[in-house]
């Protein structure tokens, strides 16, 4: 996408921002993003409405957790309200993460690793319809092939880990996060 052309106010695109700001707004009445919020709240760090934000991507993925910043949403990806949802619920965990643990370093691969496997368990990214649609078709298993695949995935991105340190890391922390399930009770 040609960065000038964005800088320009392209028409489409502003209609996309709007439209997934209107998407953010209605995200923040959903059951899960309510608890996650409150549960932020309860852990020292406020999850304020301006905490979410929407904007222009050039990655392949629908959102982000920056610490100290916030959720930005990629208002240009192909966005329905279910797929927004899904991104603040999956950046909540991590932010969830962030506010939680006492060091959390981003450039620790484990640290990323463990995060993405909270994300991608608690935030239903791998719902055997989520897959489905993505044309994943397995039916044993598939929830934890696909959290695996998409923590790899994030891991790629990440310069830090390089090489087999992603999936070993991945390997590393699997069973601890994966059975992590705060703030909740259990996987929703």
């Amino acid at each position: 996408m040609d960065l000038d052309k964005l800088r320009r106010g392209d028409a489409a695109l502003d209609k996309c921002l709007k439209d997934c700001e209107r998407m953010i707004q209605k995200s923040l009445n959903n059951p899960l993003v309510k608890t996650l919020r409150e549960r932020m709240e309860k852990a020292g760090c406020p999850v304020k409405d301006n905490f979410f934000k929407a904007t222009i991507c050039l990655n392949s993925y629908g959102g982000v957790f920056t610490p100290g910043k916030g959720i930005t949403v990629c208002g240009n990806k192909k966005q329905n309200q279910d797929n927004v949802t899904q991104v603040i619920i999956h950046e909540l965990i991590h932010a969830f993460d962030d506010c939680r643990v006492a060091n959390m370093d981003w450039t620790n691969c484990a640290h990323h690793a463990c995060s993405e496997i909270r994300a991608g368990h608690l935030s239903g990214d791998c719902h055997y319809k989520r897959e489905l649609l993505r044309g994943f078709l397995r039916i044993k298993g598939h929830e934890q092939e696909c959290i695996k695949r998409r923590v790899m995935k994030s891991l790629a991105a990440n310069p830090f880990c390089a090489g087999s340190t992603a999936k070993d890391s991945m390997d590393a922390v699997w069973n601890t996060c994966y059975n992590d399930t705060a703030p909740f009770d259990k996987a929703p």
